[in-house]
């Protein structure tokens, strides 16, 4: 049986009946096979794929709708027909009626795929799918095919062929079915019932939970995004989007309107799937070290191994990511595929158009291939936005995947690896590298699509233009090893690049953590200094990349150029006969234009992978760090004591000497421990090494029950302080009275302006140090944990309230006397009352054992007492009988002359005295906690009494927050950019630059549109081959002098281009750090850390890289597109008729959507900051938060955040590399939504060309023809880009926007004013005056110092004490002009303060802060920024600061390294540190704020000696809240709501038994 057997007797397909008429029509056989059964083989081939895709869905089913019926009745109808015209082809058979084959086949045939469609329907019900991609393609298919059979019908019906009953019976089935397939068609437009349940999702399992998590705000319910719930179709186009875009256009966009991620795009699942990965990667090296002996077997989960001979192996983070994201990854591999063959079918068919427009054939084939092309254009503009969707969701899945990946890992980081990886490289992870890991995924398949899209360029080239082709391809051969170069360039200068940015992030968090010091101490400017030495070595690379880049795009340029002119000139030179004529030129430029592509593209892909590999290693190795041993502490219950160490010994490092040596302690349950011991003695790292914060090298921890933690610099998170409390837990009114009674807030609650709702800024910036201790405090003891672990806490707070705390909390008597307590503390006063006391030295515990055992013992803890009484003895010139404890007697001070210094009268009694005063006081207090035990404790709020029904339980009074509210959220700005933004910008680059980037564009514009007219005029030679063969070399050398010099001009304007950009970074960075450095306290006060650092990393990398390449690349669309307008209409001037409603309608689109893309641009923004935000208060509190073991809680806390930044991105949010590419921008739904419907309208241009040309076919020629739609195949994309990087240029111009805002921040007074410079000597007295001083801190605050009239005489020791709030540091701030004078003045030496400069005052005064700042550096850095002092003068200084024995044990002395916040010295190390700095400057005015609470007693001691005797003519004010340290003060400054209550001498005051006896009293110092 042959084929015309088959159908029937007729031709199967007949080419002259269809190409030569003017009406074609196709055979009744290729109907029924080709147009019938195509469909059903796509149903068969696609059908089986969907079935194993979707048959493990999570979704559940979905109840029968209307919708589900009526698409089975139709759907069956089908069926149905096709098995009625199965039976008429077998009744005519047995009937002997001669008919084809193809009769029975295609029926029966199309009567399975009708049935499998039936069962598609009730599939898509059963797994939940609301709309069905594989029918709506399917009908789609069959509406499509079935229109040409329609057209045949309709032709027979009108030609009255259709009488023969045969035919009429099957013309009615035919029409019957084209009604129901258009009917289940339209219902495609319309989507299912949701399922019933809601979707089974592994790995979105427990998110219900995350309502009752710490912070739960992060939380907020988004609006569901519509896009799963919508059609096919519209997921297909985007419209499911316009709908956002509409409400965008219509009003600026707010975060409450976005919609929420689709669960498969949270961070919750990615993390889960790519952790588990990951993890699986480190199992499989761990088990093949092991193998191969590297490791044992009880190794931990270290995977960095150090071997001697090879480099260190790590887990590939690469397959991970494949394994992780690659599945997925691989739709968009298909599409471009698809894509990459289309682009080579616009070519073949500009080739028919212009062998048509040489032709006599039928015009509805000119019109035909006018249609194809334009639908060729539509369906790869859908293949082309789908692949850029799959792209973009699997870069949205990788960033998240990569920062909740470094969140985790930060947590556990083991102190050795925090070292090595700072908060600045870390954010730089988070930042630019997770940023250019979600850029690849875009193009990365350019590295197979792009060797693909040549191969086929050159072979179709071959068919046209011969042999000459190879010489083409030897130009881009010899191209390679240019690229090559700059490739190896790039990955150099990324390197170093991202060297310089992670050092100067790293310094820029360290000067935003240590702002307030840095202003006391004046050295501002010496750090400005140091970020701009960094900052210019940035700059440096950045010039040489951005010129590298220059001249990569003078070769990329060249190279399309190149390639043609050597292909025409080897061509029509080769052979005399080679005549160039429009089909060969314009269909290779056309191809020549395809080759531009992969040409431009994937040198800069492997300077992108170049890149990607840095931030891939830079990852790995920063997940491969060293974490800490979850297995150091063992937790598991048993019997016996609570805390056990055995033959411990502990290190920070393992390369370092442990801190910690042979540690044996037992702690029964309900036991109160004191830690005591010198500075650097260990006694912090006993804490820590509880909490599994050290390396053990060797002995078993055990702490058994749950442990709550209170560092000794307390941790507050920018929350309100009832959260910081709670910490997770949940609110039980009751029990948080009575913690809120017992930590001594009451009254803090009563001053805060919103109670505590109050939100309290970053590191608790608007709370003194002792309310910061006490929350802390506060929110251990709300969590009623087992184990309570206290790194000396009372340090920070007063004298009394330390009592209190002690007596209410800590002590025997406390709410937690039930729990297990281990206290470190430098105050011996609490000493008798606990019940085991350790004494550590050099990391050794010396002596343990009850307070009565060691006095006994005559060993360490004895000598201590005794040395420190004789101190104490000399200090306080005890002369009073024992009764009188600690009473200070009158000083003969105050009779003195005030330019005389006292000099101390030693008691008689000598030691002995104070020691038999220490016995009696040691006794009164064992005597105070029996009577506790009996009767309760001395505090009314002792215990935490649990179902009392006589307790009234209520929360405390609430105020108005939102007036008081300290950190405002960031706000997005609204409307159109400002003008003043856009001109800054200009300003930066400045005119001269911006006058030659213009001009160059022009002349190179001119010269593109210049080459392509000659070459049409050139093709127009061929119908004269002799006069073509004449003129070969003249129109080849104008040809090539054209070219060249659009590459030169392409290369001059990509030159100014890179020295205006960067003349703009520096200029816009230098106004930022220049101006930020001159702001006010108050703004960082009310400013979030990681707001500001994300101005100086995200924001400036835009203005860095992203804007200038936006830039560039909007100004060559721009003329591009120019130059496309102008030859179209030069070649078919009737397109003018068409250009101009088409450029209104381009620019209508471009402004409809840009209002929601810079409005959502600016949402993007504003999440970003909180992710860094709470990112570095998470590493600073990192050792509370495992304490508590929140870590889980803080995860999700990162994931909530991460989720709404990537809610902003899926909107619309332009990523920050978007144009990291030539027109790489990168898509998004509404990028991809603008795109879809830019190349829509640019189709129709395509459209408009084709059919005019076909149109005037006898008025022009060929060449102007292939002109005119070679030029027009160009519009779709460029115009496309065009549009879409103005877009871009405004979006990405909010960088600059939020720059210039922080730029403009109110500034401090300046730093030095000419005329009042005070003379070089100045103070020479020191005396301090305060005139009726009045000071806030805002100017929207109440008063916190009111009145003050106080006057220091020169060289006076003042003592400066009042309770919580009384307005002590606001006192020294105002000093040091940190807050400005509301009222009044401050004169010093007679000096108005206030107007002086800034740094003439600061670099006057020296100061001791409470709270140590060390920065990172040297330790000589830290002592000398400036390097103003000798070697001799700085170890003169450490060893009056008892630091140099030391420093001197130091490896490298002087230039040891500080780790950032001065993490590798203990913080009374550090304190000494501050002192040294102190003494360096030796001023006139020294303030010391509570500057020796950190250090033990001896130290203390040492200290107030080095102070009496180093600045013995100097004034000192000193805040006291241990008041035994100001007892020998030459008067004392009382104040009480920031007014003076008493002044006076320490004997006045005592004996007028006022507000300052009462304190004194209440400390146990006076009777």
């Amino acid at each position: 049986m042959n084929l015309k057997d088959f159908c029937g007797g007729e031709d199967f397909f007949d080419i002259n009946t269809i190409l030569n008429v003017t009406n074609p029509q196709l055979s009744k056989c290729f109907e029924h096979t080709v147009l019938d059964l195509t469909p059903c083989a796509y149903m068969l081939i696609f059908g089986t794929a969907y079935f194993f895709i979707y048959r493990k869905s999570y979704q559940s089913y979905i109840v029968p709708s209307p919708l589900f019926k009526a698409r089975m009745v139709f759907t069956a109808a089908l069926c149905l027909l096709a098995l009625a015209n199965l039976g008429r082809g077998i009744w005519e058979y047995t009937h002997g009626i001669r008919l084809g084959y193809v009769y029975l086949i295609s029926p029966a045939v199309l009567a399975i795929g009708m049935a499998k469609a039936v069962y598609f329907v009730n599939f898509d019900r059963r797994k939940g799918i609301q709309s069905s991609s594989l029918l709506t393609c399917f009908w789609l298919l069959y509406l499509v095919f079935w229109a040409l059979i329609l057209k045949n019908q309709v032709d027979r019906l009108m030609n009255a062929k259709l009488l023969d009953d045969r035919e009429l019976f099957r013309a009615i089935t035919f029409f019957i079915s084209y009604a129901c397939v258009l009917s289940l068609f339209v219902m495609c437009f319309f989507v299912d019932d949701p399922p019933a349940f809601p979707p089974k999702d592994l790995y979105c399992e427990g998110t219900e939970s995350k309502q009752s998590d710490h912070n739960p705000e992060e939380y907020k319910d988004n609006l569901p995004c519509p896009e799963s719930s919508s059609c096919f179709l519209s997921r297909l186009t985007f419209e499911w989007f316009s709908k956002m875009i509409m409400q965008g256009y219509k009003r600026p966009l707010v975060d409450s309107d976005l919609w929420d991620l689709n669960c498969v795009d949270k961070a919750e699942r990615v993390s889960k799937r790519f952790l588990k990965i990951w993890n699986a990667e480190k199992a499989k090296l761990k088990k093949q070290q092991q193998k191969a002996g590297n490791v044992p077997n009880n190794t931990d989960d270290e995977v960095l191994i150090k071997q001697p001979d090879e480099k260190k192996r790590m887990p590939s983070l690469l397959k991970a990511l494949l394994k992780s994201f690659g599945p997925f990854f691989l739709i968009s591999t298909f599409l471009k595929i698809l894509n990459d063959v289309l682009t080579f079918v616009s070519p073949q068919l500009l080739s028919g158009m212009i062998n048509f427009a040489k032709s006599n054939n039928p015009v509805w084939q000119g019109y035909s291939l006018a249609v194809l092309l334009f639908l060729t254009a539509i369906v790869k503009s859908i293949i082309l936005q789908q692949y850029f969707h799959v792209c973009f969701t699997v870069g949205m899945r990788l960033r998240s995947g990569v920062i909740t990946a470094v969140y985790r890992k930060a947590l556990t980081l083991s102190s050795a690896a925090r070292k090595h990886s700072t908060v600045g490289e870390v954010v730089n992870l988070m930042s630019v590298d997770a940023q250019r890991f979600m850029d690849l995924t875009t193009y990365v398949n350019i590295l197979w699509s792009g060797p693909f899209q040549i191969i086929l360029a050159m072979y179709f080239l071959w068919q046209t233009m011969g042999p000459s082709t190879l010489a083409g391809l030897g130009v881009m051969v010899l191209l390679i090893p240019i690229n090559a170069y700059i490739a190896s360039r790039a990955h150099n200068f990324q390197i170093e690049q991202m060297k310089h940015k992670d050092e100067r992030i790293k310094v820029m968090n360290e000067i935003l953590n240590g702002i307030k010091v840095l202003k006391m101490y004046a050295w501002e400017l010496s750090f400005r200094d140091k970020v701009y030495a960094i900052r210019g070595k940035e700059i440096n690379v950045l010039k040489r990349a951005a010129y590298l880049n220059a001249a990569a795009m003078f070769t990329w340029t060249c190279a399309p150029f190149l390639v043609s002119l050597t292909t025409f000139a080897v061509y029509t030179l080769s052979d005399p006969g080679n005549i160039l004529d429009a089909q060969k030129a314009f269909v290779s430029i056309s191809l020549f234009n395809i080759l531009q592509f992969p040409l431009t593209m994937l040198p800069m892909m492997i300077s992108s992978l170049v890149q990607a590999n840095v931030s891939l290693k830079r990852l790995q190795r920063f997940l491969c760090n060293e974490e800490l041993d979850l297995d150091n502490v063992d937790r598991i219950p048993s019997c016996g004591p609570v805390i056990s160490i055995e033959n411990g010994t502990f290190t920070w490092d393992k390369d370092d000497e442990p801190a910690l040596k042979n540690i044996n302690l037992s702690v029964p349950k309900g036991s109160l421990v004191a830690v005591v011991g010198q500075v650097g003695s260990g006694k912090s790292s006993l804490v820590n090494c509880l909490l599994g914060d050290m390396v053990k090298l060797n002995g078993r921890v055990s702490v058994k029950g749950s442990v709550a933690y209170v560092a000794q610099q307390a941790w507050i998170q920018n929350l309100t302080v009832r959260e910081n409390i709670l910490f997770g837990k949940p609110f039980d009114v009751c029990k948080y009275q009575d913690t809120v009674e017992a930590c001594e807030l009451k009254e803090d609650f009563e001053m805060l302006p919103a109670s505590d709702q109050t939100e309290i800024g970053e590191r608790g910036i608007n709370l003194s140090g002792g309310q910061k201790q006490r929350i802390s405090i506060a929110r251990a003891v709300y969590q009623d944990s087992d184990v309570y672990l206290f790194d000396d806490p009372l340090s920070a707070v007063d004298a009394h309230v330390g009592k209190n705390l002690f007596d209410n909390v800590l002590g025997p008597g406390g709410c937690l006397q039930r729990k297990t307590r281990l206290l470190v503390t430098n105050g011996i006063s609490f000493l008798p009352q606990v019940d085991i006391i350790v004494v550590l030295v050099d990391g050794k515990i010396s002596e343990i054992g009850h307070y009565d055992e060691l006095l006994e013992k005559n060993g360490v803890f004895s000598e201590f007492l005794k040395n420190y009484a004789n101190n104490e003895e000399k200090q306080k010139q005890e002369d009073e009988d024992i009764d009188d404890k600690f009473s200070v007697p009158n000083s003969p001070t105050s009779t003195m002359p005030d330019d005389e210094d006292p000099e101390p009268i030693v008691g008689s009694e000598g030691s002995a005295v104070v020691i038999a005063s220490r016995q009696f006081q040691r006794d009164l207090s064992q005597k105070l906690v029996t009577v506790q035990a009996i009767y309760g404790p001395t505090c009314k709020y002792r215990p935490i009494i649990k179902n009392d029904t006589n307790q009234v339980c209520k929360s405390p009074d609430q105020k108005k927050q939102a007036e008081n509210k300290l950190i405002n959220t960031e706000t997005a700005e609204t409307g159109n950019i400002k003008a003043s933004v856009f001109t800054s910008y200009m300003c930066s680059i400045g005119f001269f630059s911006i006058f030659v980037i213009i001009a160059s564009y022009m002349l190179s514009t001119a010269s593109s549109i210049g080459s392509s007219i000659w070459l049409a005029d050139w093709t127009n030679d061929a119908k004269d081959s002799a006069k073509a063969q004449n003129s070969t070399s003249f129109r080849l050398a104008i040809y090539g002098v054209i070219g060249a010099s659009k590459t030169i001009f392409v290369l001059s304007s990509s030159f100014a281009g890179t020295y205006g950009s960067v003349a703009a970074s520096t200029l816009l960075h230098s106004k930022l750090l220049n101006n930020l450095l001159k702001a006010p306290m108050s703004f960082f006060d009310t400013t979030p850390l990681g707001r500001i650092l994300n101005r100086f990393s995200k924001d400036i990398y835009v203005i860095d890289e992203v804007i200038p390449r936006g830039l560039s690349s909007f100004l060559r669309t721009f003329f591009m597109t120019l130059s496309i307008f102008v030859v179209i209409i030069y070649s078919t001037p009737i397109f003018a008729t068409v250009a101009l409603p088409v450029v209104i309608l381009y620019w209508f689109v471009q402004r409809f959507y840009v209002r929601t893309s810079r409005q959502l641009r600016r949402l993007e923004s504003i999440s970003r900051s909180p992710i860094y935000s709470h990112f570095s208060e998470t590493l600073a509190g990192a050792s509370t938060i495992r304490a508590y073991g929140l870590e889980k809680s803080f995860i999700r806390q990162n994931e909530a955040k991460v989720d709404t930044n990537q809610i902003s991105y899926y909107s619309n949010i332009v990523s920050n590399r978007q144009v990291r590419f030539l027109s790489s921008i990168f898509y998004t739904p509404a990028m991809k939504w603008l795109a879809l419907h830019l190349e829509v309208v640019g189709n129709l241009i395509v459209l408009f060309a084709a059919i005019f040309a076909v149109v005037q076919r006898k008025h022009i020629e060929a060449g102007i023809v292939g002109l005119s739609i070679s030029y027009s195949l160009q519009i779709t994309s460029v115009l496309n880009w065009m549009v879409r990087t103005a877009s871009e240029v405004e979006t990405n111009i909010v960088a600059v926007e939020r720059v210039e805002e922080y730029t403009n921040v109110q500034q401090e007074a300046p730093l030095e004013i000419e005329h009042s410079l005070p003379n070089s000597g100045w103070p020479d007295r020191g005396r301090i005056k305060f005139v009726n001083y009045s000071t806030r801190y805002r100017d929207e605050l109440d008063l916190v110092v009111r009145g003050i009239n106080v006057d220091i005489k020169g060289g006076e020791k003042i003592g400066v004490v009042g309770r919580t709030g009384a307005g002590k540091s606001s006192l020294t701030l105002a000093l040091f002009r940190i807050i400005e004078a509301a009222e009044g003045m401050i004169t010093i030496d007679g000096l108005d303060i206030g107007k002086m400069g800034l740094h003439s005052l600061r670099s006057k005064l020296s100061i001791i802060p409470q709270d140590p700042v060390l920065f990172c550096g040297t330790l000589r850095m830290n002592l000398d920024p400036f390097d103003g002092y000798s070697d001799e003068e700085l170890w003169d200084a450490l060893e009056h600061s008892h630091l140099k024995n030391f420093v001197l044990t130091l490896p490298k002395k002087l230039e040891h390294d500080i780790a950032g916040g001065g993490e590798n010295l203990s913080v009374g190390q550090r304190q000494l540190v501050c002192l040294a700095r102190a003494l360096l400057r030796k001023s006139k005015i020294l303030v010391l704020d509570e500057a020796t609470a950190a250090v033990d007693l001896e130290t203390d001691d040492l200290i107030q000696a080095t102070i009496r005797s180093e600045f013995a003519d100097s004034t000192t004010v000193t805040i006291a809240h241990r008041l035994n340290t100001i007892m020998d003060s030459t008067r004392v400054l009382v104040l009480n709501a920031g007014k003076v209550t008493e002044y006076d001498t320490p004997q006045n005051l005592l004996k007028s038994k006022g507000m300052f006896y009462s304190m004194a009293k209440t400390a146990g110092l006076a009777s």
